[in-house]
């Protein structure tokens, strides 16, 4: 006999219309029953478009009786308005933010990659390029931007409106939440503080006209990440990695987080990817080397580049003053510029993709 588990079970083969995740996982379905080989779904959509409410009843109807002891099924709507009120097309409350062009979101699957340091040179290398650029730094417990940034005491100021007005350094519009903190205050915060003011870093920051917001995203893929994702339209996601296997094996969750919202994937790039002796000359793979390439090519996403492991990065990132910004001729610096050139194609073919013909 068929069980509830089992109906469940089929029904996470079902995605929702236009989304990479399930309904089960976004909470569409709401109630099953099972009796005497019928099967009675009820789901609550979050949309009354007929368009969308009538694909979920055919794919579902199509998953569940592919059980053999199902004969037929049974796909209920949940009405009322408090109950439709209570669900929402999953991503709903995204908008763009005023006066920003694009969102650019840099992740990582695990901590320890250098994700900060390449967020923070790759927006100085799309600020080279002439383009306005805000940096958000995301990451709510352990904040790095200012420090790398070279200005840890600013304090960011609030306008008349008692919006926050970014700490500007570098050409680059900042804010994060170490301008707030002392250099012994803990954030002991749960997940729902942790929410509010990555939506408050968002929305009520006076980001004014900019091209290009990066932003740097906590490693891992919880309450931070979604609630970027959750808010703004993002244009496309870089995923930074090492190149050791357990880095790696992160690499695929990173990406499946942009697919789960409809993010594109603008490619990956591989940090202390080898380290040259400044002595001898002689190149040394430390972490091992390749892996970001063939991990990139395995997921059908683009290779952006590779960045040594040198002591000159982590020395200038701790006075405060990111290679890029420092040496323009360096040849880190010179990567960053061939890794933002590749990113703003990337971006384009998105926008072109976009576009209605």
């Amino acid at each position: 006999m068929a069980t509830i588990d089992d109906i469940r079970t089929e029904l996470r083969r079902v995605r929702y219309p236009g989304f990479p995740r399930d309904i089960v996982t976004l909470g569409v379905v709401r109630g099953i029953t099972v009796h005497e080989g019928r099967a009675t779904i009820l789901v609550a959509p979050g949309t009354s478009k007929p368009e969308v409410i009538a694909a979920l009843g055919e794919a579902i109807e199509a998953a569940v009786c592919r059980h053999p002891e199902i004969d037929a099924v049974d796909v209920q709507v949940a009405g009322g308005e408090t109950e439709h009120a209570a669900v929402t097309r999953p991503f709903d409350e995204r908008a763009p933010l005023p006066g920003v062009r694009r969102v650019l979101a840099i992740a990582s699957g695990k901590g320890g990659v250098g994700k900060s340091t390449v967020a923070v040179n790759l927006a100085l290398a799309l600020n080279t390029r002439g383009l306005r650029v805000g940096l958000l730094d995301a990451d709510i417990y352990g904040p790095s931007i200012p420090l790398m940034m070279g200005v840890p005491e600013a304090r960011p100021q609030a306008a008349q409106d008692k919006r926050i007005v970014p700490v500007e350094r570098y050409g680059l519009s900042l804010m994060s939440m170490g301008f707030f903190l002392d250099d012994e205050s803990p954030v002991i915060w749960r997940g729902p503080m942790v929410m509010s003011v990555v939506r408050q870093f968002l929305k009520d920051v006076l980001w004014g006209e900019l091209d290009i917001l990066v932003v740097d995203l906590p490693p891992g893929t919880g309450d931070a990440q979604l609630t970027v994702m959750q808010q703004v339209p993002v244009a496309g996601g870089v995923i930074v990695t090492t190149p050791q296997d357990v880095a790696l094996q992160d690499v695929r969750r990173g990406i499946a987080m942009f697919q789960t919202v409809n993010a594109p994937v603008l490619g990956v790039i591989e940090n202390m990817s080898y380290y040259v002796c400044p002595s001898c000359g002689r190149r040394e793979d430390v972490f091992a080397h390749g892996g970001g390439r063939r991990e990139a090519h395995v997921l059908g996403t683009e290779f952006l580049g590779e960045i040594a492991l040198l002591p000159e990065i982590r020395a200038s990132m701790d006075r405060g003053a990111p290679l890029v910004a420092a040496d323009a001729r360096h040849p880190v610096s010179e990567v960053f510029a061939a890794i933002a050139l590749k990113v703003l194609a990337a971006l384009d073919r998105g926008d072109r993709a976009a576009a209605p013909c």
